[in-house]
């Protein structure tokens, strides 16, 4: 913990002395109007004409500064693609970003409109709104900006722009070829997106991906991800009686299917919280290299522990960041009956199960969903994917439905590859601070895509606050982490790649 306190110290004080800069502050002043600007244009992936509306204050702003840019059109909504001027001598970077948002509940914000952004100062552990003309000449890094995508992830994009505009300013000749795709749809799964890749195949050609998306690690020291976890989903969903009974009458009787949902969940899992169903871990194996590397992450295990209120982590791995080089089997949600003020004495109908696989490289999600469903079979359950009929319930003791998610593959690139060492470098230069790199990240980034048609190299350079609340109400992005980005930006597209 101690360590741990050091290196964010260590790391603020290093971040102050770069922010007497005065061009970064000049930038990030305009940076946040931008922002503002931004954000004023919901973003709702489930509403066209809002992606419609980004999409034109994007191509204004790219077209400004130089760039090249179109719509790639998909299946549903068209992909956002800039780019400039081409110089066959050099690399290309590729960057991807989003510019939809989680759908919002003003009612649970703590300001009048989540797309109007607001101005808040930390007084204690909560934040008091500030009215923008009290920024003034001396830009509080302190300060935040509350609204809906200020870090997912306009707040990025926002950055890259004015780390562009620095660039021009100061006569900056860029060593590599910069192309950028931006998603309407990334908070909805970007389901267009694989098939548009291949389509687009050509134009979007790199030498390297750099997916600037998410929070830097909780310590807020600079961040390089190598890899995210996929996902799919299976839902399962057993019977009873045909309807819910009353308990006094068939209690004891009729077959209660949230028991028998219970004793099959439970049947995967021993109580170290591992996955029992045979194969389910295989082709994962850690060398020491890998270990010295995840274990250098600064987790404090037990702060997270006692921020989330549980005793005893599970065992899956020794450690959290190992804990996440494994693929999981989590139970989502739960249904069965009525519960709180509604609760009824009966026998339940149905319960229903919703889970969710998260992927590594090494696990294949079909071959994940066989294996539980090959598990399943074999406790007993005969397995169906619809709700079974009359003449199916008297036919068998137990029976479930089972309906698959599709699967959004993991990716990783190894450690030790010549970019990924050229950003850590980069990053570390320009900060002053050891990078944490982590080898694969626990949450999904739709962009496997990529990676799996284009056949580059990818990595998640994460430019916001940890504590951002993306997705959730009162979101909101630190202004000196749009200082930070601009400068990783800044940095990035300034300093020359050598293998």
């Amino acid at each position: 913990m101690k360590k741990l306190l050091l290196l964010s110290l260590v790391f603020n004080v290093c971040f102050s002395f770069s922010q007497d800069s005065t061009a970064i502050k000049s930038q990030v002043a305009k940076a946040i109007q931008d922002l503002r600007e931004l954000v004023a244009l919901p973003n709702d992936a489930l509403n066209p004409d809002d992606i419609d509306d980004n999409i034109i204050w994007l191509k204004k702003q790219f077209n400004a500064k130089g760039f090249n840019t179109t719509e790639l059109e998909t299946d549903n909504l068209p992909l956002f693609f800039a780019a400039l001027p081409m110089d066959d001598a050099k690399p290309t970077v590729l960057f991807y970003m989003h510019f939809d948002g989680q759908s919002v509940d003003p009612g649970q914000w703590d300001q009048p409109n989540p797309y109007q952004t607001v101005l808040k100062k930390p007084v204690g552990d909560t934040f008091e709104t500030v009215d923008f003309e009290e920024l003034g000449k001396d830009i509080n890094y302190d300060w935040r900006l509350f609204g809906r995508s200020t870090s997912d992830d306009k707040g990025p994009i926002v950055m890259f722009l004015n780390a562009i505009d620095l660039l021009k300013k100061e006569g900056q000749t860029l060593p590599f070829n910069v192309k950028v795709i931006l998603d309407g749809e990334e908070e909805k799964g970007s389901k267009p997106l694989p098939k548009a890749v291949k389509q687009y195949r050509e134009l979007l050609e790199a030498d390297f991906l750099v997916i600037a998306d998410g929070p830097v690690h909780a310590s807020s020291l600079p961040t390089v991800v190598y890899g995210c976890r996929g996902i799919t989903t299976l839902t399962l969903t057993t019977y009873g009686p045909v309807k819910p009974q009353h308990s006094g009458h068939y209690g004891n009787f009729a077959p209660n299917p949230a028991f028998q949902l219970a004793q099959l969940l439970a049947s995967m899992k021993d109580d170290q919280g591992k996955v029992t169903i045979p194969g389910y871990y295989d082709g994962i194996a850690l060398g020491e290299d890998v270990k010295t590397v995840i274990q250098k992450v600064p987790d404090d295990e037990k702060r997270i522990a006692e921020q989330l209120q549980f005793k005893t982590a599970e065992k899956v791995g020794g450690f959290y960041q190992e804990a996440l080089q494994f693929p999981s089997l989590n139970v989502r949600g739960l249904r069965s009956g009525w519960t709180g003020e509604k609760v009824r004495t009966i026998v339940p109908a149905s319960a229903t199960a919703e889970l969710d696989l998260r992927l590594v490289p090494e696990s294949d999600g079909t071959r994940l969903k066989k294996l539980v469903k090959d598990h399943i079979a074999k406790q007993g359950f005969h397995i169906l994917d619809h709700v079974p009929g009359k003449e199916e319930r008297l036919a068998h003791d137990k029976i479930v439905t089972i309906t698959e998610g599709t699967v959004t593959d993991a990716f990783r690139t190894d450690l030790s590859n010549a970019y990924g060492q050229f950003l850590v470098k980069t990053l570390a230069d320009t900060f002053g601070e050891e990078v944490v790199q982590i080898r694969i990240m626990g949450g999904t980034v739709p962009i496997a895509p990529f990676i799996n048609e284009l056949q580059l190299p990818a990595f998640i350079v994460p430019m916001v606050n940890p504590d951002n609340n993306q997705h959730s109400p009162n979101e909101n992005i630190k202004i000196g982490q749009l200082a930070y980005g601009i400068r990783a930006f800044y940095a990035l597209l300034s300093t020359g790649f050598t293998n």
